[in-house]
């Protein structure tokens, strides 16, 4: 039976986009043969990663299940579902197969709940600034304010 906690900080260096790790909790257990080790492991933590929208931390919560085996001497298995692996210097490293898992649970985009609890990408800067769909339709672009006012004295001509 497997009840252990790991830190995978290493993903930060591999994704930037990756905040923070927390401890990950693994469960399961493995099943050990002649020819192979299986492992049936659960995977629960959480990554921050920016929010798409504002750039503000998002907690990402990670629960994964998944089954890995390592095949001692190199056999044919023919199990599609699994993962396998080779047992290499008759050490098996689990870190690499649970930093490919956790990368693979990246989203592309992740977005806030709230994002009124915390700021988050600036709303101007020089020369820009981010406009709300009800302000828009309120304002008239002033390069086009004359042709506004054509289309009113004409109203007013018949």
């Amino acid at each position: 039976m497997i009840d252990e906690s790991i830190k995978l900080d290493g993903l930060k260096e591999i994704d930037p986009t990756i905040r923070e790790v927390s401890p990950m909790h693994i469960t399961g257990r493995a099943d050990i043969s002649a020819s192979k080790v299986t492992f049936h492991l659960n995977i629960k933590g959480y990554l921050i990663l920016p929010c798409s929208r504002t750039l503000i931390d998002v907690h990402y919560p990670i629960n994964v299940d998944t089954t890995e085996t390592f095949l001692f001497n190199g056999y044919e298995y023919g199990e599609a579902d699994e993962e396998v692996h080779q047992v290499k210097d008759d050490v098996i490293d689990l870190d690499p197969v649970f930093r490919e898992i956790l990368l693979l649970e990246v989203p592309m985009q992740v977005y806030c709940e709230d994002d009124t609890s915390q700021e988050g990408a600036p709303q101007s800067g020089k020369d820009w600034e981010v406009v709300q769909e009800q302000d828009q339709e309120k304002n008239v672009d002033p390069r086009l304010a004359g042709l506004a006012k054509f289309f009113d004295q004409n109203d007013s001509s018949e």
